[in-house]
């Protein structure tokens, strides 16, 4: 069983998550022991998306404090040479700023509840592999992940760091010229705000080694299918599950609605915790207007027995000098 070090399940020198979870409010302690006492004695399907993670320090598109975006669609991706050059020239400097981020409460307390054996297994709408490297072991990467890179044509897989590799060497000079533009803010998915023109037009995108197909990072673009295969893993870990908790979702997208809708149609508790509004609120048996680390944390404090032996072992495998 492989448990992240200090470099990570990818390999890179991680982040620190954002600092301390935000102290609870007496009306939050009562929406929490509502959610408690509506989940204790079932075994949970939990949901999550951009909204945990965003306490790790990656942006999301629908949050309260995110910047308006324009996402790129698969079809312009495919169809549109200037614009995978555009993609492909942002994500390189993207993709080094999400490989160093690392989990936040949230995800511990997820990977917490599953170490209490109280899941059935996890479903992300996150591409970071964050839950992966808190300890979560039956995740389902429902978008993908950011780390691996696709050809479309021979569907040949490559790390996301060896695609780096050649990149870099294709545009030498790259790094140093976008250095020199001063700090360049991240995106989501791997995204990054670069808006030179000139630089972006100089960047030369690499084919595939294998066949000279198209590559493509292996997550899910909007306007692309999530592949069947991971759906169907998905529902199984929901249909052994007896509630589902779906957190920092905002279920703009039917590849995360449908999951409290079939939860629903059986007659099962849904909770939903996320700050705003989402599709999703009339599904709910109970909504936790709330931050999601911090109401993780207190579910899984909550919920979960204190095994101190296991919570020491995993401690010592995540940590630095181990």
């Amino acid at each position: 069983m492989t448990r992240p070090g200090p470099l990570g399940l990818t390999g890179f020198p991680r982040h620190g998550a954002a600092a301390g979870l935000a102290p609870l409010g007496a009306a939050e302690r009562e929406e929490l022991a509502a959610a408690v006492e509506l989940l204790a004695g079932k075994r949970l399907a939990i949901l999550t998306g951009a909204g945990l993670s965003t306490d790790s320090g990656i942006p999301d598109y629908r949050g309260p404090s995110a910047v308006p975006r324009s996402p790129m669609t698969y079809q312009q991706f495919v169809g549109d040479a200037a614009l995978r050059q555009r993609y492909w020239a942002r994500n390189q400097l993207g993709w080094k700023q999400l490989r160093r981020a690392s989990p936040n409460a949230g995800h511990h307390a997820v990977a917490r509840l599953e170490r209490s054996a109280l899941t059935a297994g996890v479903i992300t709408q996150n591409v970071d592999r964050l839950h992966q490297e808190a300890g979560s072991e039956n995740v389902v990467d429902l978008h993908g992940r950011f780390d691996q890179v696709v050809c479309l044509q021979c569907k040949s897989v490559f790390s996301r760091e060896h695609i780096a590799a050649r990149l870099a060497d294709a545009n030498p000079a790259f790094a140093e010229r976008a250095a020199a533009l001063g700090p360049i803010d991240q995106g989501p998915d791997a995204d990054a705000d670069l808006e030179s023109a000139e630089l972006i037009a100089d960047f030369i995108v690499s084919g595939c080694e294998v066949c000279g197909g198209m590559l493509k990072p292996d997550f899910v673009f909007f306007g692309e299918n999530v592949p069947a295969y991971r759906v169907q893993r998905a529902f199984a870990i929901q249909n052994d599950a007896d509630a589902l908790v779906v957190a920092g979702s905002s279920l703009t997208v039917m590849s995360g609605l449908r999951f409290p809708r079939e939860m629903v149609r059986r007659g099962l508790p849904v909770v939903l915790i996320n700050r705003g509004e989402t599709r999703g609120d009339a599904l709910a048996t109970l909504k936790l207007d709330l931050g999601v680390s911090e109401a993780l944390t207190h579910l899984a404090e909550s919920l979960a027995p204190h095994n101190t032996t296991a919570d020491a072992a995993h401690s010592a495998l995540s940590s630095p000098e181990s």
